[in-house]
Protein backbone atom coordinates (compact mmCIF):
# COMPACT_ATOMS: atom_id res chain seq x y z
CA UNK A 1 0.00 0.00 0.00
CA UNK A 2 1.26 3.42 -0.60
CA UNK A 3 3.04 5.39 2.26
CA UNK A 4 0.63 8.54 3.81
CA UNK A 5 1.28 11.76 3.32
CA UNK A 6 1.11 14.69 5.67
CA UNK A 7 -0.46 16.84 2.09
CA UNK A 8 -1.22 15.88 -1.24
CA UNK A 9 1.64 16.67 -3.53
CA UNK A 10 0.67 18.44 -6.40
CA UNK A 11 1.35 17.13 -9.96
CA UNK A 12 1.20 18.58 -12.90
CA UNK A 13 0.86 16.18 -15.99
CA UNK A 14 1.70 17.54 -19.49
CA UNK A 15 0.26 15.68 -22.80
CA UNK A 16 2.54 16.37 -25.85
CA UNK A 17 0.81 14.81 -29.33
CA UNK A 18 -1.90 13.09 -30.63
CA UNK A 19 -5.74 12.69 -28.70
CA UNK A 20 -4.45 9.04 -28.05
CA UNK A 21 -1.84 9.96 -25.86
CA UNK A 22 -4.69 12.63 -24.17
CA UNK A 23 -6.42 9.82 -22.99
CA UNK A 24 -3.84 7.85 -21.52
CA UNK A 25 -3.17 10.89 -19.34
CA UNK A 26 -6.43 11.34 -18.59
CA UNK A 27 -6.41 7.65 -17.62
CA UNK A 28 -3.17 8.69 -15.49
CA UNK A 29 -4.69 11.73 -13.68
CA UNK A 30 -7.84 9.55 -12.46
CA UNK A 31 -5.31 6.82 -11.02
CA UNK A 32 -3.25 9.45 -9.50
CA UNK A 33 -6.39 11.27 -7.87
CA UNK A 34 -7.68 8.02 -6.77
CA UNK A 35 -4.45 8.25 -4.71
CA UNK A 36 -5.35 11.71 -3.17
CA UNK A 37 -2.93 13.23 -5.24
CA UNK A 38 -3.67 17.03 -6.27
CA UNK A 39 -3.44 16.84 -9.82
CA UNK A 40 -3.63 19.39 -12.98
CA UNK A 41 -3.35 19.21 -16.69
CA UNK A 42 -0.93 21.15 -18.30
CA UNK A 43 -0.67 23.61 -15.18
CA UNK A 44 1.32 26.47 -16.71
CA UNK A 45 3.37 28.47 -14.31
CA UNK A 46 1.37 27.15 -11.22
CA UNK A 47 3.81 25.95 -8.78
CA UNK A 48 3.92 21.45 -8.81
CA UNK A 49 5.91 19.28 -6.87
CA UNK A 50 5.75 16.65 -9.62
CA UNK A 51 5.66 17.28 -13.20
CA UNK A 52 5.19 14.01 -15.58
CA UNK A 53 5.57 14.83 -19.36
CA UNK A 54 3.82 12.65 -21.66
CA UNK A 55 5.63 12.92 -25.02
CA UNK A 56 5.15 12.00 -28.74
CA UNK A 57 7.85 10.51 -30.59
CA UNK A 58 5.60 10.39 -34.17
CA UNK A 59 7.95 12.13 -36.16
CA UNK A 60 10.49 14.78 -36.02
CA UNK A 61 8.87 18.24 -35.07
CA UNK A 62 6.96 15.91 -32.43
CA UNK A 63 10.28 14.53 -31.11
CA UNK A 64 11.99 17.80 -31.08
CA UNK A 65 8.83 19.82 -28.94
CA UNK A 66 9.34 16.49 -26.78
CA UNK A 67 12.63 16.88 -25.48
CA UNK A 68 12.73 20.49 -25.60
CA UNK A 69 9.80 20.18 -23.14
CA UNK A 70 11.68 17.49 -21.38
CA UNK A 71 14.68 20.23 -21.02
CA UNK A 72 12.03 23.03 -20.23
CA UNK A 73 11.41 21.37 -17.19
CA UNK A 74 14.81 19.67 -16.44
CA UNK A 75 15.90 23.55 -16.15
CA UNK A 76 13.44 24.18 -13.93
CA UNK A 77 14.20 21.23 -11.79
CA UNK A 78 17.72 22.27 -11.24
CA UNK A 79 16.69 25.58 -10.28
CA UNK A 80 14.17 24.28 -7.34
CA UNK A 81 11.21 25.00 -9.08
CA UNK A 82 10.23 21.25 -8.95
CA UNK A 83 10.86 18.28 -6.64
CA UNK A 84 10.63 15.52 -9.32
CA UNK A 85 10.34 14.96 -13.31
CA UNK A 86 8.77 11.90 -14.60
CA UNK A 87 8.62 11.28 -18.40
CA UNK A 88 6.34 8.66 -20.22
CA UNK A 89 4.48 8.25 -23.78
CA UNK A 90 5.50 7.15 -26.98
CA UNK A 91 9.40 9.33 -26.84
CA UNK A 92 10.13 7.93 -23.74
CA UNK A 93 9.12 3.99 -24.84
CA UNK A 94 11.24 4.37 -28.48
CA UNK A 95 14.51 6.34 -27.19
CA UNK A 96 14.53 5.51 -23.11
CA UNK A 97 18.08 4.41 -23.39
CA UNK A 98 19.21 7.26 -25.17
CA UNK A 99 16.86 10.05 -22.86
CA UNK A 100 18.10 8.36 -19.77
CA UNK A 101 22.30 9.76 -20.19
CA UNK A 102 21.26 13.07 -22.24
CA UNK A 103 18.79 14.25 -19.76
CA UNK A 104 19.95 12.49 -15.98
CA UNK A 105 17.93 15.38 -14.81
CA UNK A 106 14.43 13.29 -15.09
CA UNK A 107 14.10 11.20 -12.21
CA UNK A 108 12.37 8.64 -14.25
CA UNK A 109 11.42 7.33 -17.83
CA UNK A 110 8.20 4.67 -18.54
CA UNK A 111 6.84 3.53 -21.38
CA UNK A 112 3.21 3.33 -23.01
CA UNK A 113 2.16 0.55 -21.35
CA UNK A 114 4.17 1.17 -17.80
CA UNK A 115 1.12 2.66 -15.87
CA UNK A 116 1.47 0.47 -13.34
CA UNK A 117 5.32 1.25 -12.70
CA UNK A 118 4.92 5.19 -13.09
CA UNK A 119 2.36 4.62 -10.14
CA UNK A 120 4.00 2.90 -8.31
CA UNK A 121 7.38 5.25 -8.34
CA UNK A 122 5.00 7.43 -6.99
CA UNK A 123 4.03 5.54 -4.07
CA UNK A 124 0.71 5.00 -5.49
CA UNK A 125 -1.35 2.10 -5.96
CA UNK A 126 -2.83 0.78 -9.30
CA UNK A 127 -6.51 1.36 -8.64
CA UNK A 128 -7.67 -2.03 -10.43
CA UNK A 129 -11.78 -0.32 -9.83
CA UNK A 130 -10.89 2.80 -11.91
CA UNK A 131 -10.01 1.03 -15.01
CA UNK A 132 -12.32 1.89 -17.50
CA UNK A 133 -12.75 5.35 -15.35
CA UNK A 134 -11.12 8.63 -16.33
CA UNK A 135 -10.70 12.79 -15.61
CA UNK A 136 -11.51 14.11 -18.94
CA UNK A 137 -9.50 16.93 -19.74
CA UNK A 138 -11.36 18.25 -22.73
CA UNK A 139 -14.58 20.33 -22.32
CA UNK A 140 -17.31 18.51 -20.46
CA UNK A 141 -19.45 18.15 -23.43
CA UNK A 142 -17.04 15.70 -25.64
CA UNK A 143 -14.49 13.48 -25.12
CA UNK A 144 -12.46 10.72 -26.84
CA UNK A 145 -12.92 6.96 -26.57
CA UNK A 146 -10.17 4.80 -27.63
CA UNK A 147 -10.95 1.51 -28.59
CA UNK A 148 -8.06 -0.23 -29.09
CA UNK A 149 -4.18 0.13 -28.52
CA UNK A 150 -1.56 -0.44 -31.15
CA UNK A 151 -1.22 -1.55 -34.18
CA UNK A 152 -0.32 -4.23 -36.76
CA UNK A 153 -0.09 -2.16 -39.90
CA UNK A 154 3.23 -2.30 -41.57
CA UNK A 155 3.42 0.95 -43.38
CA UNK A 156 7.10 1.72 -43.86
CA UNK A 157 7.39 5.05 -42.81
CA UNK A 158 5.53 4.60 -39.51
CA UNK A 159 7.18 3.62 -36.33
CA UNK A 160 3.86 3.33 -34.12
CA UNK A 161 4.41 -0.40 -33.81
CA UNK A 162 7.36 0.20 -32.27
CA UNK A 163 6.31 2.21 -29.62
CA UNK A 164 2.47 0.98 -29.03
CA UNK A 165 2.90 -2.46 -29.65
CA UNK A 166 0.72 -4.85 -31.28
CA UNK A 167 -3.32 -4.14 -31.96
CA UNK A 168 -5.23 -5.09 -29.04
CA UNK A 169 -9.31 -3.96 -29.06
CA UNK A 170 -11.19 -3.25 -25.78
CA UNK A 171 -14.22 -5.33 -25.49
CA UNK A 172 -17.61 -3.53 -26.98
CA UNK A 173 -18.90 -4.31 -23.13
CA UNK A 174 -16.25 -2.59 -21.84
CA UNK A 175 -16.69 0.47 -24.16
CA UNK A 176 -20.49 0.74 -23.78
CA UNK A 177 -19.82 1.25 -19.97
CA UNK A 178 -17.03 3.76 -20.14
CA UNK A 179 -19.33 5.69 -22.72
CA UNK A 180 -22.03 5.38 -19.93
CA UNK A 181 -20.07 6.62 -17.74
CA UNK A 182 -19.22 9.51 -19.91
CA UNK A 183 -22.63 10.53 -20.33
CA UNK A 184 -23.66 10.09 -16.89
CA UNK A 185 -21.00 12.95 -16.70
CA UNK A 186 -22.55 15.59 -19.51
CA UNK A 187 -20.34 14.42 -22.43
CA UNK A 188 -22.69 14.37 -26.28
CA UNK A 189 -19.99 13.63 -28.04
CA UNK A 190 -17.69 10.86 -28.96
CA UNK A 191 -14.32 10.69 -30.71
CA UNK A 192 -13.52 7.31 -31.54
CA UNK A 193 -9.83 6.80 -31.70
CA UNK A 194 -7.41 4.15 -32.19
CA UNK A 195 -4.29 3.48 -34.27
CA UNK A 196 -6.34 1.90 -36.68
CA UNK A 197 -10.06 2.06 -35.91
CA UNK A 198 -11.09 -0.69 -38.55
CA UNK A 199 -8.86 -3.60 -37.53
CA UNK A 200 -11.05 -3.48 -33.99
CA UNK A 201 -12.31 -6.34 -33.22
CA UNK A 202 -10.52 -9.29 -35.33
CA UNK A 203 -8.04 -10.02 -31.89
CA UNK A 204 -11.48 -10.37 -29.66
CA UNK A 205 -13.84 -11.84 -32.18
CA UNK A 206 -11.88 -13.49 -34.65
CA UNK A 207 -13.72 -10.91 -37.27
CA UNK A 208 -14.04 -6.81 -37.87
CA UNK A 209 -16.42 -5.93 -35.48
CA UNK A 210 -16.33 -1.72 -35.55
CA UNK A 211 -20.08 -1.86 -36.93
CA UNK A 212 -21.28 -4.22 -34.04
CA UNK A 213 -19.68 -1.27 -31.30
CA UNK A 214 -20.87 1.31 -33.37
CA UNK A 215 -24.64 -0.18 -33.13
CA UNK A 216 -24.19 -0.67 -29.44
CA UNK A 217 -22.73 2.96 -28.61
CA UNK A 218 -25.40 4.39 -30.64
CA UNK A 219 -28.40 2.84 -27.92
CA UNK A 220 -26.17 4.83 -25.16
CA UNK A 221 -28.34 7.42 -23.83
CA UNK A 222 -27.33 10.81 -23.36
CA UNK A 223 -25.08 10.67 -26.47
CA UNK A 224 -25.85 12.19 -29.46
CA UNK A 225 -22.66 12.59 -31.93
CA UNK A 226 -20.12 9.90 -32.59
CA UNK A 227 -17.03 10.31 -35.15
CA UNK A 228 -14.88 8.13 -36.39
CA UNK A 229 -11.30 8.97 -36.59
CA UNK A 230 -7.76 6.94 -38.13
CA UNK A 231 -9.56 4.29 -40.08
CA UNK A 232 -7.30 2.21 -42.43
CA UNK A 233 -8.38 2.75 -45.98
CA UNK A 234 -7.13 -1.27 -47.50
CA UNK A 235 -9.93 -3.51 -46.57
CA UNK A 236 -11.97 -0.70 -44.55
CA UNK A 237 -15.52 -2.76 -43.65
CA UNK A 238 -18.02 -1.65 -45.54
CA UNK A 239 -20.54 -2.46 -43.43
CA UNK A 240 -19.72 0.46 -41.28
CA UNK A 241 -21.55 2.63 -43.72
CA UNK A 242 -24.92 0.59 -43.42
CA UNK A 243 -24.39 1.91 -39.50
CA UNK A 244 -24.35 5.52 -40.87
CA UNK A 245 -27.21 5.04 -42.96
CA UNK A 246 -29.11 3.60 -40.05
CA UNK A 247 -27.79 5.06 -36.91
CA UNK A 248 -28.40 9.10 -36.58
CA UNK A 249 -26.77 9.66 -34.30
CA UNK A 250 -22.91 8.58 -35.49
CA UNK A 251 -22.02 11.80 -37.82
CA UNK A 252 -21.93 11.03 -41.46
CA UNK A 253 -17.77 12.30 -41.11
CA UNK A 254 -14.94 10.04 -41.20
CA UNK A 255 -11.04 10.58 -40.75
CA UNK A 256 -9.30 7.86 -43.43
CA UNK A 257 -5.73 9.03 -43.81
CA UNK A 258 -4.87 7.84 -47.25
CA UNK A 259 -0.89 9.30 -47.44
CA UNK A 260 -0.69 9.42 -51.25
CA UNK A 261 -2.31 8.73 -54.71
CA UNK A 262 0.63 7.72 -56.61
CA UNK A 263 0.51 3.78 -56.96
CA UNK A 264 4.39 3.64 -57.08
CA UNK A 265 4.56 5.45 -53.47
CA UNK A 266 1.87 3.59 -52.13
CA UNK A 267 3.42 0.56 -52.92
CA UNK A 268 6.64 1.57 -51.90
CA UNK A 269 5.18 2.77 -48.07
CA UNK A 270 3.66 -0.48 -48.20
CA UNK A 271 -0.17 0.85 -47.67
CA UNK A 272 -1.57 -2.52 -49.25
CA UNK A 273 -3.99 -0.24 -51.51
CA UNK A 274 -3.85 1.30 -55.13
CA UNK A 275 -5.28 4.49 -56.01
CA UNK A 276 -7.52 2.76 -58.23
CA UNK A 277 -9.12 0.62 -55.09
CA UNK A 278 -9.30 4.34 -52.90
CA UNK A 279 -11.15 5.99 -55.57
CA UNK A 280 -13.34 3.26 -55.34
CA UNK A 281 -14.19 3.26 -51.97
CA UNK A 282 -14.14 6.69 -51.39
CA UNK A 283 -17.20 6.74 -54.74
CA UNK A 284 -18.52 3.73 -52.70
CA UNK A 285 -18.67 6.18 -49.62
CA UNK A 286 -19.99 8.81 -50.90
CA UNK A 287 -22.82 7.08 -52.68
CA UNK A 288 -23.89 4.87 -49.60
CA UNK A 289 -24.07 7.86 -47.40
CA UNK A 290 -24.65 11.45 -49.64
CA UNK A 291 -23.03 14.01 -47.54
CA UNK A 292 -20.79 11.90 -45.71
CA UNK A 293 -17.44 14.52 -44.87
CA UNK A 294 -14.09 12.77 -45.66
CA UNK A 295 -10.91 14.45 -43.79
CA UNK A 296 -8.04 12.50 -44.83
CA UNK A 297 -3.84 13.21 -44.27
CA UNK A 298 -1.20 13.11 -46.83
CA UNK A 299 2.49 12.56 -46.54
CA UNK A 300 4.71 14.70 -48.97
CA UNK A 301 8.49 14.15 -49.61
CA UNK A 302 8.66 10.41 -48.69
CA UNK A 303 12.03 8.67 -50.00
CA UNK A 304 12.13 8.31 -54.00
CA UNK A 305 8.92 10.94 -54.77
CA UNK A 306 9.43 12.44 -57.92
CA UNK A 307 8.03 15.36 -59.38
CA UNK A 308 5.86 13.23 -61.34
CA UNK A 309 4.36 11.32 -58.48
CA UNK A 310 4.00 14.69 -56.54
CA UNK A 311 2.00 15.91 -59.21
CA UNK A 312 -0.46 12.55 -59.54
CA UNK A 313 -1.20 13.77 -55.50
CA UNK A 314 -1.97 16.82 -56.17
CA UNK A 315 -4.07 16.58 -59.13
CA UNK A 316 -5.97 13.67 -57.21
CA UNK A 317 -6.79 16.07 -53.93
CA UNK A 318 -8.12 18.63 -56.74
CA UNK A 319 -9.96 16.21 -58.63
CA UNK A 320 -11.35 14.19 -55.23
CA UNK A 321 -12.23 17.54 -53.12
CA UNK A 322 -12.22 16.14 -49.97
CA UNK A 323 -13.99 18.30 -47.24
CA UNK A 324 -10.87 18.26 -44.74
CA UNK A 325 -7.40 17.71 -45.58
CA UNK A 326 -4.34 17.67 -43.58
CA UNK A 327 -0.41 17.44 -44.71
CA UNK A 328 2.98 15.78 -43.11
CA UNK A 329 6.19 16.05 -44.01
CA UNK A 330 8.14 12.67 -44.09
CA UNK A 331 10.51 12.19 -41.85
CA UNK A 332 13.18 9.54 -41.45
CA UNK A 333 12.33 7.13 -38.29
CA UNK A 334 15.16 4.99 -37.32
CA UNK A 335 13.83 0.92 -37.45
CA UNK A 336 11.20 1.38 -39.59
CA UNK A 337 11.77 0.03 -43.49
CA UNK A 338 11.51 3.08 -44.70
CA UNK A 339 14.75 4.34 -43.21
CA UNK A 340 16.54 1.63 -45.30
CA UNK A 341 16.10 3.91 -48.24
CA UNK A 342 17.80 7.44 -49.49
CA UNK A 343 15.91 10.25 -47.70
CA UNK A 344 16.75 12.04 -50.58
CA UNK A 345 13.90 14.90 -51.10
CA UNK A 346 15.35 17.84 -50.31
CA UNK A 347 13.75 19.77 -47.00
CA UNK A 348 12.62 22.98 -49.14
CA UNK A 349 11.14 20.87 -51.31
CA UNK A 350 9.07 18.73 -48.71
CA UNK A 351 7.91 22.19 -47.49
CA UNK A 352 6.77 24.03 -50.84
CA UNK A 353 5.33 20.42 -51.96
CA UNK A 354 3.33 20.42 -48.13
CA UNK A 355 2.46 23.44 -49.25
CA UNK A 356 1.42 23.31 -52.66
CA UNK A 357 -1.54 20.35 -51.57
CA UNK A 358 -2.46 22.91 -48.85
CA UNK A 359 -3.16 25.99 -51.29
CA UNK A 360 -5.31 23.38 -53.30
CA UNK A 361 -7.32 22.40 -50.48
CA UNK A 362 -8.07 26.19 -49.31
CA UNK A 363 -9.54 26.74 -52.95
CA UNK A 364 -11.31 23.65 -52.05
CA UNK A 365 -12.31 24.34 -48.66
CA UNK A 366 -13.67 28.31 -49.12
CA UNK A 367 -16.02 27.25 -51.97
CA UNK A 368 -17.22 24.22 -49.88
CA UNK A 369 -17.86 26.62 -47.13
CA UNK A 370 -19.38 28.94 -49.58
CA UNK A 371 -21.80 26.62 -50.88
CA UNK A 372 -22.83 26.41 -46.79
CA UNK A 373 -23.92 30.17 -46.44
CA UNK A 374 -27.90 30.40 -46.74
CA UNK A 375 -28.43 26.71 -44.79
CA UNK A 376 -28.75 25.92 -41.36
CA UNK A 377 -26.60 24.01 -39.58
CA UNK A 378 -26.73 22.23 -36.21
CA UNK A 379 -24.18 23.71 -33.86
CA UNK A 380 -22.21 22.60 -30.67
CA UNK A 381 -20.89 25.51 -29.04
CA UNK A 382 -17.80 24.57 -27.46
CA UNK A 383 -16.42 27.74 -26.31
CA UNK A 384 -16.73 32.12 -25.94
CA UNK A 385 -13.86 33.58 -27.78
CA UNK A 386 -13.05 37.07 -28.94
CA UNK A 387 -16.48 37.83 -28.93
CA UNK A 388 -17.92 34.71 -30.47
CA UNK A 389 -19.48 31.94 -29.48
CA UNK A 390 -17.48 29.17 -31.28
CA UNK A 391 -19.08 25.67 -31.92
CA UNK A 392 -18.72 23.19 -34.73
CA UNK A 393 -20.83 21.45 -37.37
CA UNK A 394 -21.31 18.00 -37.54
CA UNK A 395 -19.05 18.31 -39.98
CA UNK A 396 -16.30 19.00 -37.72
CA UNK A 397 -13.92 17.57 -35.28
CA UNK A 398 -12.47 19.52 -32.38
CA UNK A 399 -9.64 21.01 -32.95
CA UNK A 400 -8.37 19.96 -36.50
CA UNK A 401 -11.54 20.96 -38.56
CA UNK A 402 -13.77 24.11 -39.32
CA UNK A 403 -15.57 26.30 -36.74
CA UNK A 404 -18.43 28.16 -36.74
CA UNK A 405 -18.47 31.66 -35.42
CA UNK A 406 -21.37 33.64 -33.66
CA UNK A 407 -21.63 36.79 -32.60
CA UNK A 408 -22.30 36.65 -28.72
CA UNK A 409 -24.08 40.82 -29.33
CA UNK A 410 -27.42 39.66 -30.73
CA UNK A 411 -27.20 36.14 -29.86
CA UNK A 412 -27.06 33.47 -27.00
CA UNK A 413 -25.56 30.05 -26.51
CA UNK A 414 -24.88 27.93 -23.53
CA UNK A 415 -21.57 25.80 -23.98
CA UNK A 416 -21.77 22.55 -24.34
CA UNK A 417 -25.38 22.90 -26.18
CA UNK A 418 -26.70 22.89 -29.87
CA UNK A 419 -28.21 25.47 -31.38
CA UNK A 420 -29.76 26.11 -35.10
CA UNK A 421 -27.36 28.83 -37.01
CA UNK A 422 -28.34 30.58 -39.98
CA UNK A 423 -24.78 30.54 -41.91
CA UNK A 424 -24.57 34.54 -43.22
CA UNK A 425 -20.60 34.29 -43.94
CA UNK A 426 -17.58 32.33 -44.70
CA UNK A 427 -14.09 32.13 -45.73
CA UNK A 428 -11.79 29.41 -46.49
CA UNK A 429 -11.88 27.58 -42.77
CA UNK A 430 -14.98 29.06 -40.98
CA UNK A 431 -18.26 29.76 -41.23
CA UNK A 432 -19.71 32.78 -39.75
CA UNK A 433 -23.51 33.27 -38.73
CA UNK A 434 -26.41 34.15 -36.23
CA UNK A 435 -28.87 31.85 -33.96
CA UNK A 436 -32.51 32.00 -34.93
CA UNK A 437 -34.12 29.20 -33.29
CA UNK A 438 -33.64 27.71 -29.98
CA UNK A 439 -32.93 24.16 -29.75
CA UNK A 440 -31.03 24.19 -26.46
CA UNK A 441 -30.86 20.63 -24.87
Amino acid sequence: MKTKRFRPERVNVVTLGCSKNLVDSEQLITQLRGNDYDVVHEGGDEESDIVIVNTCGFIDLAKEESVNTILKFAAIKQEGGIEKLYVTGCLSQRYKDDLEQEIPEVDAFFGTLELPALLARLEADYMHELVGERIITTPPHYAYLKISEGCNRTCSFCAIPLMRGKHISQPIEALVEQAKSLAARGVKELMLIAQELTYYGLDLYKKRALSELLDALCEVDGIEWIRLHYAYPSKFPLEVFDVMQRQPKLCNYLDIPLQHASDTVLFRMRRQITQAETRELIRYAREKVPGIVIRTTFLVGFPGETQTEFAELGAFVQEMEFDRVGVFQYSHEENTSAHDLVDDVDPEVKAERAGTIMEIQQIISEKKNQSLVGTRQRVLFDRIEGGYFVGRTIADSPEVDNEVLVPTKGNFARIGDFADVLITDANEYDLFGSIEIQTLN
